[in-house]
C-alpha cells in the first residue's frame, strides 16, 4: 500500500556513505516521491510522498538495502562479520582455486580464466551493476573507479589481479559496513532499552499491554528488578531507581510519591505505582534517540570539507589515470599494456573509500558514546565546537550551586533562657512567609524535629525588604536583616553578634537576626550551597585547556565573589539581568571566538543561543533544555562537561589523523607510478589498509570512559 505522508524507515545493508547518496537519489527519482533524505549515521531514510516498500527496496537493490518500518526497530539483530557476506567467501575460494589451477595448467588455460572470471562476477556483481550505471550517467564515485579498473584488467589479460581487486574491495566494503553497524549499536541499544510491554491497571483491571496501547493517565505497576516502559509520576511506593540509561549517572536515585520517573530506567527495590504522563513516542528516551540520530545526520565542518573534496578529487583521479595510461605510450614510445595497467592501478589507489569513511565513523561513534554517558550532542558541528572551546560561562544558581537555599549557621544567644524551643518558634514564624529564604529555615526546623506546626502565630506581618514579625503565646517576635534589627535590639546584644554578621556576609551568606521585645535571641545564616563537584570541574576544565571560566549571576557582588572564589572560576560577573548575561556572552565571543554557556535551558535561553555552544543542565527533566540547547547534560552533573570536551577533542584529533593518513597513503602509492612499481594488488591493498586503519582509529572512541565519574563512584 502506498504511503502519502512523511514516513521514516530503518535500513539494513547500507554499506557506505557514497551508497547512501546513490540510494537517496534513486528514491527521490521514484514516481510519487517529492523528497528523500538518508541519515547514514542512523541508517534510516525519511521519505515524503507516495512510494511502496517494494519500490524503495528496488531503489536500494544495488547495495542489498532492505527496509524495516521505524517502529519495528526491535527486530534488528547483531550480525557477525561473515553474515551477509557469503558472496565474498565464495569469491575468495574461487580465486584460491584459480591460483592452484594456474600453477598446474598455466595462466592462459580456459578453466583458469573461468575460475577468475567467476570470482570477479560473484564477488563484484553489485559493484559492476552500480559502476556501469554510474558510468553511463558520467557519475564518478569509488564504484565507478573500481568497475573501470576491473574491466580494464580483464581486457589486458590481468585476470588474477582483476579478481584480487574485486575481492579486496568487497572485503573493504564488508569491513566498512560492519564498523558503521558497530558505531550505530550504541544508539540501537538505547532504542531497545525500554521494555515493549508494561503491567497496566485500567478501570480496576491489571493487564499486560504493549507500549503503543498505553494511554496518558494509566497506572503502571513496576516491580523490583523491572525496567520502566513509560515516563510518569510516582503515585505510590518508594524505591531506588537506576537512571544510568538516561543520565549516565550510575548511583541510584531515591524516588517516592510525586517524583518523576523515566522509561528505560531500572527499579531496584520497592514496588511503584506510576501514573503515565507521556505516550511512548514522546518519552525522554524516545526523544534522546531521535535527537541523537538527527545529530548523526548533521555534517560536521570536517565532514563537509571531505565531501566537497571528494566531489572534485574523484574526477581528477579518473583524469590522472587516463593521462598515465595514454601519455607515456602515445608521446614517449612506451609499451601500451604496461601503462594501461599503471593507469588502472592509479584508479584503484585513488578510490576515496578511506577518505569518505574517515569522518562519519568518528562522529557517529563519539556522539553514541556521549549519549550512553548521559550527554546529548545535537550534531557534528557542536562536537567540533566543543573541541575548540576557549571560554565557558556558567549561570550560578542551579548550575554551580544547587539553587536551593539552606541554613548554614544557627547561633542562639547564650543569655536566652528558652533555647530548646527557639527553632520551633522561628520555624512557625517563617512558615507564614512567602520569601524564598523562609523555606530553608522551615526545612531546618523540620530536620531538627521541632513541632513548629503546633504553635499558633498571631498578628503576623511581612515588612517588605526588612523582615517579618508575629506573636506566639503572648510574646512578640521579629526576624529581619541586621541593619533593620540594629534599631530594635539592645546595642550590647548587637555588638555581641556584629563580628559574626560581618564574617558571614563576607562569605556571601544572607544573615538574619531574631529578636523578642528588645532582646537579640539568635543569628541565622542562609546560603545557596555550592555543588561539591563544581570546584573539581573547574580544575578539570583548566587541565583540558579551557583557561577562562566565567560565573554569571544576578546576586550582589559580595555574594558572587565569595561563591566564585569557592568554586574556582577565573572571572565573576554579578548583578546581571537576563539581557546583561546575553551582552557578556557576546563580549566573550568577540574576545575568545569559541565560547560555551552553561545554564538550565529555560531562564538562560538568550545567552545559550548567543554562545557558540549552548549547554543545558538536567535535560532529563526539562523538554525546554532538550529543545533549546546544542548540548544537554542529562543529569545535573557538571563532571560530564570536561568528559564531553575530552571526547570532542579526541574525535577531532582522530578525524584530522584519518584525513591526513588517507591522503598520505594515496600520495605515496601514486608516487610509485613514476618508477613503474605500482601494481593493482598493491593499489587495492593500500586502499583497503587505509580504510581499515581509519575505521579502527575512529572506533577507539567507543572505549573512552568518564574516568572522573568512575573514580567518583
Amino acid at each position: 500500500m502506498a504511503k502519502h505522508q512523511e514516513e521514516v524507515y530503518r535500513l539494513t545493508g547500507l554499506s557506505c556513505a557514497s551508497c547512501a547518496v546513490t540510494f537517496e537519489k534513486n528514491v527521490r527519482n521514484l514516481n510519487g516521491v517529492s523528497e528523500a533524505k538518508v541519515n547514514f549515521g542512523a541508517s534510516k531514510i525519511t521519505i515524503t510522498g507516495a512510494a511502496t516498500v517494494a519500490d524503495i527496496e528496488k531503489a536500494g537493490a544495488f547495495d542489498g538495502i532492505k527496509i524495516v518500518e521505524n517502529n519495528q526497530s526491535e527486530t534488528f539483530q547483531k550480525k557477525r562479520l561473515w553474515q551477509g557476506n557469503l558472496h565474498v567467501i565464495i569469491s575468495a575460494l574461487l580465486i584460491l582455486a584459480g591460483l592452484i589451477l594456474q600453477a598446474n595448467l598455466g595462466s592462459g588455460h580456459p578453466i583458469v580464466t573461468s575460475a577468475f572470471l567467476a570470482a570477479m562476477v560473484i564477488g563484484g556483481y553489485s559493484l559492476f551493476m552500480t559502476g556501469l550505471n554510474n558510468l553511463l550517467r558520467l557519475r564518478f564515485d569509488m564504484k565507478t573507479l573500481m568497475t573501470i579498473a576491473v574491466i580494464g584488467a580483464a581486457i589486458i589479460g590481468e585476470w588474477v589481479e582483476g579478481s584480487i581487486v574485486v575481492i579486496l574491495f568487497a572485503i573493504s566494503e564488508a569491513l566498512e559496513r560492519y564498523s558503521m553497524d558497530k558505531a550505530r549499536q550504541s544508539i540501537q541499544s538505547l532504542m531497545n532499552i525500554a521494555p515493549k510491554e508494561a503491567l497496566i491497571r485500567r478501570d480496576g483491571i491489571e493487564q499486560m499491554l504493549h507500549v503503543d496501547q498505553i494511554n496518558i493517565g494509566d497506572t503502571m505497576i513496576v516491580k523490583p528488578g523491572q525496567k520502566l516502559a513509560m515516563d510518569g509520576q510516582v503515585l505510590q511506593g518508594r524505591s531506588a531507581i537506576n537512571e544510568a540509561a538516561i543520565t549516565g549517572e550510575s548511583i541510584p536515585q531515591e524516588k517516592q510519591s510525586g517524583d518523576f520517573v523515566y522509561a528505560g530506567t531500572l527499579n531496584e527495590e520497592g514496588i511503584l505505582e506510576v501514573e503515565v504522563t507521556k505516550y511512548v513516542q514522546d518519552t525522554t528516551i524516545a526523544k534522546i534517540v531521535h535527537l541523537v540520530e538527527e545529530a548523526q545526520a548533521q555534517r560536521a565542518p570536517a565532514q563537509a570539507f571531505v565531501d566537497k573534496f571528494a566531489k572534485y578529487y574523484t574526477p581528477a583521479i579518473v583524469l590522472l589515470g587516463a593521462l598515465v595510461a595514454i601519455v607515456p605510450p602515445a608521446f614517449f614510445g612506451q609499451i601500451w599494456s604496461d601503462w594501461i595497467y599503471l593507469g588502472l592501478a592509479v584508479l584503484v589507489v585513488g578510490c576515496p573509500c578511506a577518505l569518505v569513511i574517515s569522518t562519519p565513523v568518528a562522529i557517529v561513534t563519539a556522539i553514541g558514546n556521549l549519549a550512553k554517558n548521559g550527554v546529548l550532542i545535537k550534531g557534528g558541528v557542536y562536537l567540533e565546537e566543543a573541541a575548540a572551546l576557549k571560554a565557558i560561562a556558567f549561570d550560578k544558581t542551579g548550575t554551580l550551586t544547587y539553587g536551593k537555599p539552606v541554613v548554614t549557621e544557627f547561633l542562639p544567644n547564650e543569655k536566652y533562657h528558652d533555647q530548646e524551643n527557639l527553632l520551633a518558634i522561628i520555624g512557625a514564624l517563617e512558615s507564614q512567609s512567602l520569601h524564598p529564604l523562609a523555606s530553608a529555615i522551615v526545612e531546618k526546623a523540620k530536620l531538627e524535629g521541632f513541632d513548629y506546626e503546633g504553635l499558633n502565630v498571631q498578628n503576623f506581618r511581612s515588612i517588605t525588604g526588612k523582615g517579618i514579625e508575629g506573636e506566639i503565646d503572648g510574646t512578640f517576635y521579629v526576624i529581619g536583616k541586621p541593619e533593620y534589627m540594629k534599631g530594635i535590639v539592645t546595642t550590647e546584644d548587637y555588638r555581641q553578634f556584629e563580628g559574626h554578621v560581618l564574617r558571614l556576609q563576607e562569605q556571601g551568606k544572607t544573615v538574619m537576626l531574631v529578636g523578642a521585645e528588645d532582646q537579640l535571641l539568635a543569628l541565622i545564616a542562609v546560603a545557596d550551597q555550592v555543588r561539591s563537584i563544581s570546584k573539581n570541574t573547574m580544575k578539570q576544565l583548566a587541565l583540558s585547556g579551557v583557561q577562562n571560566t566565567v560565573m554569571l549571576t544576578g546576586d550582589n557582588q559580595r555574594t558572587a565573589a565569595a561563591v566564585g572564589k569557592e568554586v574556582g572560576v577565573t572571572d565573576v560577573r554579578a548583578e546581571l539581568l537576563p539581557e546583561d548575561k546575553l551582552k557578556v556572552v557576546k563580549q566573550l565571543r568577540e574576545k575568545h571566538q569559541h565560547v560555551a554557556m552553561v545554564g538550565d535551558g529555560v531562564n538562560d535561553a538568550p545567552a545559550l543561543a548567543a554562545a557558540s555552544v549552548g549547554i543545558a543542565m538536567g535535560g532529563a527533566g526539562t523538554d525546554t533544555a532538550l529543545e533549546t540547547a546544542d548540548i544537554a547534560l542529562m543529569s545535573d552533573d557538571l563532571r560530564k562537561l570536561p568528559f564531553t570536551i575530552k571526547v570532542s577533542r579526541k574525535a577531532l584529533t582522530i578525524i584530522k589523523q584519518n584525513i591526513i593518513f588517507a591522503l598520505s597513503i594515496k600520495a605515496i602509492a601514486l608516487l610509485l607510478v613514476i618508477p613503474e612499481w605500482l601494481t593493482l594488488w598493491m593499489a587495492i591493498l593500500a586502499d583497503v589498509g587505509a580504510t581499515l586503519l581509519v575505521t579502527l582509529n575512529g572506533m577507539r572512541l567507543v572505549r573512552m570512559k568518564d574516568e572522573d565519574e568512575a573514580h567518583h563512584n
